[in-house]
């Protein structure tokens, strides 16, 4: 049975157009990925599906009852809430119903109230139908599962990180067991572990899904089939994620003899024309013009290109690119032991460990953005660094990646930025787009590119991977072990790093 029936969708964004007369169905109990090149409109198919966006055309159909659920990381909040207020809250109906137990049970007690006794008992049954006196054990399992139990349940909501903030919306919406889950990136916030637990728990689930995720190693896990959103189409492939890649590398190489084979024999049957259209053949001539007319001609193959990422790199004469000695970060309070570690030139150190622990702290500290607690740290004379932050933060949202780029480099030419945002993957149509409006891996790509016009010695990058689809993590991959310097790199993402990293931070071992 299908939970979802879509058809006919067409949309466009701006001045692109994402989905043209596509369609796909969502059939109960389905674990679906969702896959496909920054901007081609991964995001805005689960906001139309929630009823979020209103596509420009097209029907879709849910099956009556079903109740959905989505991941809304931005979801507005009681910041007063705390943690286990907040997950409560998936269960508020059942709250609400053992308090009003508790106030029948007192009025029956005081007044000697048959009736309200008899109403006490039926809500009591409810609640026991409804495993009422279990929800605390499952939250508690979520809370464990996810890492929140870390963080603390009495910790008030605005208290919380981004990533914290989103991990705690996670667990209430799984807990409140909707028959089908749209999840947006639900692993950018998560640690290797709680990205397992996860795992485990939606290949279990009954229910059907759909998730957005450029974590490959997941989607290979959970998924039962695959959605690729490309080239205005939307199509749909059944088995494992592998197996999807196998199935579309054969339909491309497919797909791209047809088109040889039909571009063979168009130059054929034009040669024959030029030949005879005025000779003795000519009739057989233009009966050939007439079939080329009426020939469906396929269209060129557009397979995206592979951005091409390349740090300029500038020589650093020490042996040492950085100092830590005793060092603690933090706000008002250290929040990690002092630290003590170097990177040498050329070394390449990826820092790893559980969100919250302090990893963006450490980072910012070392770029100077936030004061140091107690101890130091030294670059060596004569660094140069490239800074990327995790956040998608923008002075103004409204400047189009071009403005944004000319901002940093004002003596560039407009044709050479167009390049440079091309050759990261920013396509012509984005670059003249304002940045806000775009996809998070878009928005990523950009500042890769403002980073890249500077000729640095040392990298700082702080989970550059979030968002990034696959051809350009594998760019940036290549890039950095093409990279000279030396460099910090936190991930969360074991397998972007597990090939080149010199050697792995877990800063969780310094507690």
């Amino acid at each position: 049975m299908s939970v979802l029936e879509v058809t006919g969708l067409t949309h466009t964004f701006g001045d692109k157009a994402l989905y043209k007369d596509a369609e796909f169905t969502l059939f109960q109990g389905e674990h679906m990925g969702i896959v496909g090149q920054n901007g081609a409109g991964k995001s805005t198919l689960i906001k139309i599906m929630t009823g979020e966006v209103v596509p420009d055309k097209g029907l879709l159909k849910w099956h009556p009852g079903v109740r959905v659920g989505e991941l809304n990381q931005y979801a507005q909040t009681d910041g007063h809430y705390t943690i286990r207020q907040f997950l409560q809250s998936a269960f508020q109906d059942l709250f609400d119903a053992q308090e009003k137990v508790e106030a029948l049970y007192e009025k029956a007690a005081v007044d000697g109230d048959e009736q309200a006794m008899i109403e006490a008992s039926e809500l009591q049954e409810l609640l026991e139908a409804k495993d009422f006196y279990s929800v605390e054990s499952e939250i508690a399992k979520l809370e464990n599962g996810l890492g929140i139990t870390a963080l603390g349940v009495d910790t008030p909501l605005e208290e919380l990180s981004g990533g914290q903030r989103a991990k705690v919306i996670l667990a209430k919406l799984l807990l409140e067991k909707a028959d089908v889950l749209l999840l947006d990136e639900p692993t950018n916030f998560l640690d290797r572990e709680h990205i397992a637990w996860l795992t485990e728990y939606l290949k279990a689930f009954k229910g059907a899904f759909a998730v957005v995720s450029h974590d490959y190693d997941f989607l290979e896990n959970i998924c039962t089939s695959i959605c690729d959103v490309e080239f205005q189409t939307i199509k749909k492939y059944h088995g494992t994620f592998s197996d999807f890649l196998k199935q579309k590398g054969q339909l491309r190489e497919d797909y791209i003899r047809q088109y040889q084979a039909q571009q063979k024999k168009i130059e054929q049957t034009e040669e024959f024309i030029r030949r005879n259209k005025a000779g003795i053949k000519s009739k057989m001539a233009r009966g050939r013009q007439k079939q080329l007319d009426r020939m469906e001609r396929l269209e060129a193959p557009t397979f995206t290109t592979k951005p091409h990422i390349d740090f300029k790199w500038t020589p650093l004469t020490s042996p040492t690119s950085l100092r830590v000695q005793d060092l603690q970060v933090g706000y008002s309070d250290a929040i990690l032991p002092k630290l003590n570690f170097s990177v040498a030139t050329g070394q390449k150190l990826v820092i790893t460990g559980f969100n919250g622990i302090g990893k963006s702290t450490l980072i910012k500290t070392l770029m100077g953005l936030i004061p140091v607690i107690g101890g130091r740290y030294q670059f060596a004379p004569g660094i140069s660094i490239g800074y990327y932050e995790q956040d998608l933060r923008w002075e103004r949202a409204n400047r189009t990646p071009m403005q944004v780029i000319s901002a940093a480099y004002p003596n560039m030419k407009e044709k050479d930025i167009i390049k440079a945002l091309f050759r990261c993957g920013v396509s012509n149509e984005h670059c003249k787009q304002e940045i806000g409006t775009l996809s998070g891996g878009e928005q990523s790509k950009v500042k890769l590119c403002r980073m890249l016009l500077t000729p640095v010695n040392f990298l700082i990058l702080d989970e550059p991977t979030n968002h990034l689809d696959a051809e350009t993590k594998d760019s940036l991959r290549d890039a950095l072990i093409g990279f000279e310097g030396g460099m910090i790199v936190v991930s969360h993402e074991e397998s972007f790093y597990r090939d080149w990293a010199d050697d792995i931070f877990n800063i969780e071992r310094c507690r």
